[in-house]
Order: structure tokens, then sequence, then C-alpha cells
């Protein structure tokens, strides 16, 4: 699989979208559908439970189609994948597909998650930071162009801080929660279940994400497959709605899940789960327009290298049920 570095290729800028609005929607399915659908998820997410649960394969192998899963850390990655067509498809936080269309990647968005899971901004239990407006010239940790990322931009927002007043640390989660730990960032911004594994220690909670915006998760497509197969996108985003009814009523089996797969603690699992939203649907007004907020805030600190549209990239999908 390519592994460029994503953000490089993200402010470097990239070639025009091969996208094109309403293309993807309109076209009909071809008499040969897709021999395999290759998925990016991450190590944490909800994802994990239906890989093991098998109910892609379960639905797609009777109909000829392969499921091919691909592990990746965090966001960002997985967008690079989508993008430059080797993965097909795809769950991220917001901040993702943000630099991933500004870097001219061909993806689309399929369906949203208002609030799925909870985002943190963390100091250290005995840390004088005691408000928002605490964090002009701090350390802040956070994995770059992640939903992380756009939570603190929300956060520095509502103190009337600019970027240029903080140090930013881009790291990856595994790499932040040691610099954490250490001492050697101030702040970690960060998402659960990693979140929760680190409020079973001595840190207070700053601020949720949902204190200083709107946080919403999306899935997302390949451009390119979405256009030539729209069919088999609807049915899978069909199939991931049911997982995540079923997930709504199933935490502790979620939990369990996500646990065999990954290892991380269980109790903090449960906690993320606890508090996490259950519900994906299409792309609201209300998601369109939070995204392009944070696209115009990326752009006006100057972590984009253009202005982009987030309305030009929405796939429509329309639920079975």
């Amino acid at each position: 699989m390519l592994r460029r570095d994503f953000l490089s290729l993200a402010l470097a800028g990239g070639a025009a979208l091969a996208f094109h609005p309403g293309k993807a929607e309109a076209g009909a399915e071809g008499a040969i559908g897709p021999s395999e659908i290759r998925i990016g998820f991450q190590k944490a997410g909800l994802l994990i439970a239906v890989k093991q649960r098998k109910t892609l394969e379960t639905f797609f192998n009777p109909r000829g189609i392969a499921i091919k899963w691909a592990e990746f850390a965090f966001g960002p990655p997985i967008l690079e994948g989508i993008g430059t067509g080797n993965l097909d498809f795809g769950y991220t936080g917001d901040a993702p597909p943000i630099f991933a269309q500004a870097a001219g990647a061909d993806l689309v968005y399929t369906a949203a998650l208002p609030q799925h899971y909870f985002e943190a901004v963390l100091v250290h239990e005995d840390s004088p930071i005691r408000t928002l407006a605490d964090l002009k010239g701090k350390r802040i940790g956070m994995a770059k162009a992640s939903s992380a990322h756009t939570t603190v931009l929300a956060a520095l927002a509502k103190a009337g801080i600019s970027y240029d007043e903080i140090k930013p640390i881009y790291l990856p989660p595994a790499d932040a929660a040691a610099a954490f730990a250490r001492g050697n960032i101030d702040v970690w911004a960060i998402w659960d279940p990693y979140a929760a594994l680190a409020q079973q220690g001595k840190v207070r909670l700053l601020t949720s994400g949902a204190e200083v915006h709107s946080p919403h998760q999306f899935f997302l497509a390949n451009g390119h497959f979405a256009q030539k197969y729209p069919a088999v996108l609807n049915q899978l985003n069909d199939r991931l709605a049911e997982e995540i009814r079923w997930a709504s009523t199933h935490q502790d089996a979620l939990a369990d899940f996500i646990h065999a797969a990954n290892g991380i603690d269980l109790a903090a699992i449960r906690t993320a789960n606890q508090r996490a939203h259950y519900k994906m649907v299409p792309l609201s007004e209300e998601a369109i327009t939070s995204q392009q907020k944070a696209a115009d805030h990326f752009f006006e600190v100057g972590l984009l290298p253009k202005r982009i549209v987030v309305r030009d990239i929405v796939w429509n999908w329309t639920p079975s049920v």
C-alpha cells in the first residue's frame, strides 16, 4: 500500500479533484460490480467490531465481493489511501477529509456520525492551566490533521487565542500519550478511547469537543468507486447503519470485540462506548456547515494551501430503512 507522508501532500496542494459533484449519485450500477471492497479502519474504532462480526462479509461475499481490511492508527493515512485509490472506503474524524480535499484527493463523504466519539482536551491534575485562556503559550500535543486538531482550533477560537500563540506538538496517539506522561507537553487533545484511558490517571478535563464546536465523524469513499458502484456503496452504508444500531444496544459486546482486537483497557473502552452517540445519517446541512466552518478555520490559520467547498464532495446516500 502506498504510504507517502499525507500531510506533505496536503500542504503541497496537489492536483485538482478527479471527482465531479453529482456524477456519483447519478450513474447506474455497471453490469459487473467490484471484486472487492478495501476498507481502512482505525485501531480503536467501531469498524473493528464490524470486522470481527464479519457482517459485511456475510452480506457481500455471496454476491462475489470480497472485503479487505487495512488497519491504521488514526484518520489521515486512511484518507490518503482512499484519495489515491489504494482504499475504497473508510471512517475518520472531521479534519482528515478537509486536508484530503485541499490536497486534491479523489474522495467523497458518504455518511455522518454526529458526535460519535468523545473528544477531550486534557491537562495534568496539578496543572496551572484552569481555563481555555491559559492555553496561550502552552505546548499542545495532538495528531496533525486529526479531529483533535479541529477541537484545538475551536478551543483557541473560543478563548480568543491565535494559533501562533501556542506551541503545537504533532504526535500520533501513542507518542502523545508517552509525551504527556513524561511532561513533555502541557496539554493533550485526544479522542476516545484514548481519552478515557488517560482519564483513569491524574488528569483533568479542560474542555470537551462538544463544548467548543459540533464534532462529527464521517464515512468516506473513493470518488471513482462511488461513481462506478453507487448501488454497492448504498448497500455498504446500509449495512454499517445496521451495525451502528446494533452497537447502540449491545455496548458491552461491542467493548469486548474492540478489546479482543486491540487489547486496550476494557474499562476505558466501556467508558468510551457509554458516552458515544450511535447514529449514522446522510450529511445534514448542520454537518456540512460545521465542516465548512472548520475548513475555513484551517485555511485562515495557514494550515490549508487553499480554500475548499465541502459541499462539492458530498455524496447522496438514501438509506433503505
